[in-house]
């Protein structure tokens, strides 16, 4: 169906075999800031065949579009996103052949980990606690306790701004920290081959055990927000350097510097999209004037900000 046969309105949901649309939807379902105004169009595909059709769709009608993963490193505007947000997490397959795991973009890295411990295979404990997806994780070569999706991915299948698919070996990925070539190639992640190692089945879920104990103590994972929200300055933590201004518990409105780790920021509960943004905003201005070091957003900010 053409986007162009939809009339913009709220609660309208047309879906088939390949594609899910809705109209008018608020985007605080689909963040983990829970915050977000409402998406001109919200597309699902369901299949690659889907993500097709909807791409050639946008373009034909020069619809602006946007591609989404979980939500997880999301803050979208109070006013919203114009024209149509493309949520990648319907390709969500997971296979394996001996240590290789194939996955479409949408799978859950939690999954992925629990996928592998299962089949005994090593080398993706580090992400059983990052709540976003595989096609997100390879954007933002996502990592934690040492480990990066640029150690264990193989290959990376996209579709190029000229509509093919096509595999980039990962010694082509441009992988640096929270850095991918994707953040500027204008191709679309589908999906990634992983390799692995083969381990101990009860060693491997010890470890992800662990971490995620590690990750329950140190994080405010009580409470909406996006993780880590500042990259972390090199030779420098972002966590220490907020602490050090005097920043811990900071607020603008229902937005909090978490007390329990300054590196993140959180929704205390009714926080806005300008809330973070002020915040955001004003940290990076008291750590500059404190310590001398300009903190970097991690957090992706999608639609207008005044």
């Amino acid at each position: 169906m053409a986007l162009d046969e939809l009339k913009l309105a709220e609660d309208i949901t047309v879906e088939t075999d390949d594609v899910q649309i809705i109209l008018g939807e608020y985007m605080w379902d689909h963040t983990s800031f829970r915050i977000g105004g409402a998406a001109d169009v919200y597309v699902r595909p369901l299949s690659e065949e889907g993500l097709l059709v909807t791409l050639d769709n946008c373009r034909r009608q020069r619809v602006p579009y946007r591609i989404i993963g979980k939500g997880t490193n999301l803050l979208v505007s109070d006013r919203g996103i114009r024209g149509a947000v493309i949520d990648m997490t319907g390709l969500d397959g997971i296979s394996s052949d001996g240590t290789r795991i194939t996955a479409g973009c949408g799978a859950a890295l939690v999954s992925l980990a629990n996928f592998a411990a299962e089949r005994a295979l090593s080398g993706l404990e580090f992400a059983a606690g990052i709540p976003g997806s595989l096609g997100g994780g390879i954007f933002m070569n996502a990592g934690a306790y040492g480990g990066e999706m640029k150690d264990v991915v193989r290959s990376v299948r996209v579709l190029t701004p000229g509509m093919e698919i096509v595999d980039v070996p990962a010694e082509e990925a441009a992988f640096g920290y929270r850095d991918s070539r994707f953040k500027t190639s204008g191709e679309i992640i589908l999906g990634a081959e992983l390799e692995l190692v083969p381990g101990v089945r009860e060693e491997i879920e010890a470890r992800m055990k662990d971490y995620n104990a590690r990750r329950r103590e140190k994080q405010p994972l009580e409470l909406p927000s996006a993780g880590s929200t500042f990259k972390r300055p090199e030779g420098n933590f972002a966590g220490k350097l907020i602490q050090d201004a005097g920043l811990a518990g900071y607020q603008v409105g229902q937005a909090q510097v978490s007390p329990k780790h300054c590196g993140f920021v959180v929704n205390l509960g009714g926080a806005s999209a300008r809330d973070v943004y002020r915040l955001i905003r004003d940290v990076q201005a008291k750590v500059k004037e404190s310590s001398g070091v300009e903190l970097e957003p991690e957090v992706v900010m999608l639609g207008e900000f005044a």
